[in-house]
């Protein structure tokens, strides 16, 4: 005979950064800046590819995409973390901790496969440009970023369903999360892989330069993006650090969605040939008005 006791929970005490109160207010306005710029950063990169026809491409609905989903997921997170600083409250509720869940994993397991399709038109564009535009069309790319958000909102739901409610599911969660952080870095490592070697054979040095700054930005996020992930799941037990764990949280869910809209626009050409091209048309409309 077995017996089994369950409590009902209704509420969580999140651990959080520090306790120390002299830090709750600076930590609050660093935070507060890095959201602010999470913001605009990505909130600007929408729009600016949606006025600015030269960006209407695969590679510009990917990434207005995956602004989209670092906007989500930052938000998700954030500004509880915020409220937290500024109150001192750390309690969360149960629903509440459950739907902020449910949409962190949906925006982050999204963001993993739109990097897997940004590396897949990156190789079409690369390796066969002369198919570029019947092999990425307006309608695949519209299925792969379908997809791509399909895929998230599923393994969220899965995800949240089983962690909520099995009393142990570690095992359940390395699994769903290495076949999606395993699926989409094997993805990203396939196309690299014959980018690379397609480079390799272009006889000009001004086309293998062309070919490293067309991929540049995505691997750019790429290796940020993973390179956290696999610093944060994969650290060796004995070096393992609960002060570690905090700062890589903190880099995974707040700092790298204020990168990418600057890794995009500081080292992407078109992105900053719109940008001016908009704050020339504010400046003229403000002139105009005065």
């Amino acid at each position: 005979l077995t017996c089994s006791s369950y409590t009902e929970v209704t509420e969580f005490i999140l651990v959080g950064l520090t306790d120390d109160p002299e830090l709750q207010i600076p930590l609050f306005i660093i935070f507060s800046l890095i959201y602010l710029i999470t913001l605009v950063g990505n909130l600007g990169m929408i729009k600016l590819i949606l006025l600015d026809s030269r960006l209407h491409t695969p590679m510009y609905l990917f990434l207005s995409n995956l602004s989209l989903v670092d906007f989500g997921y930052s938000s998700a997170v954030t500004p509880k973390v915020m409220a937290g600083f500024l109150t001192g409250n750390k309690i969360i509720s149960y629903n509440a901790c459950v739907t902020q869940f449910f949409f962190f994993v949906a925006f982050i397991t999204v963001e993993s496969f739109l990097l897997a399709s940004m590396a897949y038109d990156r190789y079409a564009a690369v390796c066969k440009p002369l198919h570029y535009t019947t092999t990425m069309m307006t309608s695949v790319c519209t299925r792969l970023a379908i997809g791509c958000y399909f895929c998230g909102f599923l393994n969220a739901s899965i995800h949240t369903g089983n962690i909520f409610r099995l009393s142990f599911c570690r095992w359940l969660f390395f699994f769903v999360v290495g076949f999606n952080a395993l699926f989409s870095i094997l993805v990203i490592s396939i196309t690299y892989l014959f980018i690379f070697i397609t480079i390799l054979r272009m006889r000009s040095s001004e086309g293998r330069q062309k070919a490293f700054s067309t991929c540049a930005s995505h691997l750019t996020a790429v290796s940020i993006f993973y390179g956290t992930v696999i610093f944060m799941y994969l650290q060796p037990s004995s070096g393992h650090s609960m002060d570690i764990d905090k700062i890589t949280s903190v880099f995974y869910t707040m700092v790298i969605p204020m990168l990418n809209p600057l890794v995009y626009s500081l080292r992407n050409k078109e992105v900053k040939s719109a940008f001016k091209k908009a704050m020339g048309k504010a400046k003229y409309s403000i002139g105009f008005i005065f």
